[in-house]
């Protein structure tokens, strides 16, 4: 199925507008998929850095994931939700850890994760995602905006 207009009219589309549909629907599916699990987006990104062998420190959480999708607000609250449903604790030295529960529930999360990811990509060869990726990341750049990267 083609779900794409004749190139001679989408090359004039507007890439705001785009570029935000896109947005939606992925951030949209995503979070319907955590929710499954009881699991909000940024718990589930303070999951995995919970994961860390080494521990982090509340402080820590924060720093790494500020900037993820604007929730840094939010953050203290997901951690403490994560910790009174007993999913993380923060041990003696007040590094956030996995509980086994904790840990369960991120390793269904991440099969999950796996699974929409394919379901995403359906029909997107890599080349296609990479160009995809360099385009937005050169709009970023020539309107002055900034975008969180590894």
């Amino acid at each position: 199925m083609n779900y794409s207009h004749p190139d001679a009219e989408l090359v004039n589309q507007p890439i705001g507008y785009w570029s935000w549909a896109a947005h939606k629907a992925v951030v949209t599916h995503i979070r319907a998929g955590l929710a499954e699990f009881g699991v909000s987006q940024p718990q589930w990104w303070i999951l995995n850095q919970a994961d860390d062998e080494h521990g982090k420190t509340r402080a820590e959480v924060t720093a790494t994931l500020r900037g993820y999708l604007d929730v840094e607000d939010a953050l203290q609250d997901e951690i403490d939700a994560l910790v009174e449903r007993g999913l993380t604790v923060f041990d003696d030295a007040g590094l956030l850890r996995l509980t086994a529960e904790g840990a369960a529930v991120r390793l269904r999360c991440a099969e999950r994760q796996k699974e929409m990811w394919a379901q995403r990509h359906d029909g997107i060869t890599d080349e296609e995602y990479l160009v995809t990726l360099k385009v937005l990341q050169r709009m970023i750049h020539n309107t002055g905006g900034q975008a969180w990267h590894h």
